[in-house]
């Protein structure tokens, strides 16, 4: 079975290592010392990951995150690299169906925010694993959107949500359309067509879960 969880850890804790603490990513405000802060709290600290998600306790999760970051940034990285089994998000039983789409999307954040980029050359076992995510994240993501969203992954599948009215079309590659579709539209290669002013609605909307 391929580990598309461990692959994409590995060469995001090999970028991480290479550009240092203080690169940008895509996630405002954090250079990647931040971003590497994140995924140890994700892991390593349920008592605050929870606040990853949860309005009530974002607070004490940022205190815990920002904590974790004034450590050595080789500490960061190495932590990054080697989860620990007891982790409920990274143990084997839940690495791949919990990780594959979030450290996919967190080298991209490192990679697209590089000047040059362009689009890794995938396994379309990938491509496959991230459409049945994006399949349930568009649902979810644009549940409040006021149109009648159809997302389209050519070779894999299509969706419809929003919450109706103009047709606005999301046409990309599985791999594009999780990043656009977990807020990061302004670095997924996509094509968006219908109404001009839905589809600039749709790339400044505040999208994810």
């Amino acid at each position: 079975m391929p580990r598309y969880a461990r692959s994409e850890r590995e060469a995001l804790a090999d970028l991480m290592q290479s550009v240092g603490p203080d690169a940008p990513t895509v996630n405002e405000g954090w250079p990647v010392r931040d971003l590497a802060a994140h995924l140890i709290l994700r892991e390593r600290r349920p008592d605050a990951a929870s606040g990853i998600a949860l309005p009530p306790l974002r607070g004490y999760a940022e205190r815990v995150r920002l904590r974790i970051a004034a450590r050595p940034f080789a500490e960061l990285v190495a932590l990054v690299r080697r989860p620990p089994l007891w982790s409920p998000v990274s143990n084997p039983v839940t690495d791949e169906l919990v990780n594959t789409m979030e450290f996919y999307i967190h080298h991209e954040d490192v990679r697209r925010a590089r000047a040059g980029w362009q689009p890794r050359d995938l396994p379309p076992g990938l491509g496959a694993v991230l459409w049945r995510r994006a399949a349930v994240l568009g649902r979810l993501a644009l549940r409040r959107f006021p149109a009648d969203v159809l997302v389209q992954a050519p070779g894999h599948g299509e969706l419809s949500a929003g919450r109706g009215g103009q047709r606005v079309r999301v046409v990309g590659a599985p791999t594009e359309l999780v990043l656009f579709l977990t807020g990061r539209q302004r670095v997924a290669r996509v094509q968006v067509e219908g109404p001009a002013a839905a589809v600039d609605r749709l790339r400044a909307a505040h999208l994810g879960i």
